[in-house]
């Protein structure tokens, strides 16, 4: 998605950001992520604020909104969503400044553990009952292997997508961040996750499902299940890779073939 400074955001959706933080001083465009049409930190009367948005027609907008439901909902560890607005054709976010840099993965990384903590947190939060989400059963639909979609389901808050981008390290804690695709499911689920990201980040399989075995909601989990989520994860992965076969894509979907392998042998 192409991104536009937000002095060209239309002057009543400027007016509306600015009524709610004062006025703003300066506007700086934010380089990283793909999925906003504006992403600015303002620097603002009431103080800095990162203001993200889409255009209402957008189809990656229903996400936007998603996000903005969940987000009262969300643990500390994430970043506070201020305020939501929509008008004259743009859905926007005031969220709070985490001024941090992207979490290494990398075995050894003094962030891990920050990265431990942070999931933690979450595997203790419910999915909102009052908030429209995707459900995991839903989600992994189409790739968990035959009679084992029922392993899915859960009441946990899942944020499923734990590439470094969207954990970023502030100080002496890791901040959770992206939440476009807040999903209901096995708490397992996550730390599932978190481990495919810790193997394209340089760890054995084996290393990656030991930091999985940390949580308890993973070491508790029957191995068949853990086989199921290997399994699906696999299929989901090899259809991206076969829909959009760049480089990265197709070595995550040769470490999710790994992390099958291992699962199904119960490593």
């Amino acid at each position: 998605m192409s991104r536009i400074d937000f002095d060209l955001l239309p002057p009543d959706v400027r007016q509306a950001v600015a009524n709610k933080t004062g006025a703003v001083h300066q506007a700086e465009t934010a380089a990283g992520g793909m999925n906003s049409g504006i992403a600015s930190v303002l620097s603002t009367e009431s103080g800095s604020v990162f203001v993200k948005g889409i255009p209402a027609d957008h189809p990656q907008v229903a996400a936007q909104r998603r996000e903005a439901a969940v987000a009262p909902h969300l643990p500390a560890s994430c970043p506070r969503l201020y305020w939501h607005l929509e008008l004259d054709g743009w859905s926007i976010l005031g969220y709070e400044v985490v001024d941090g840099r992207h979490a290494d993965y990398a075995p050894g990384s003094p962030d891990l553990p920050l990265v431990e903590a942070a999931l933690t947190e979450l595997q203790g939060v419910s999915a909102p009952a009052d908030v429209e989400i995707k459900d995991a059963v839903d989600r992994w639909a189409d790739y968990a292997p035959a009679g084992t979609l029922q392993h899915f389901d859960g009441d946990a808050l899942l944020h499923t997508d734990y590439a470094p981008d969207n954990v970023l390290i502030v100080g002496d804690r890791a901040r959770l961040v992206d939440w476009a695709w807040p999903t209901r499911g096995a708490a397992w689920i996550d730390p599932g996750a978190l481990a495919l990201r810790l193997m394209d980040a340089g760890h054995p399989v084996e290393a990656a499902v030991g930091f999985a075995s940390r949580f308890p909601s993973w070491r508790n989990a029957d191995p068949d299940v853990l086989a199921a989520f290997g399994a699906a994860t696999a299929a989901l992965w090899r259809e991206i890779a076969v829909e959009d076969g760049t480089p990265w894509k197709l070595r995550m979907a040769d470490r999710a073939t790994t992390l099958e392998r291992a699962l199904h042998t119960g490593l």
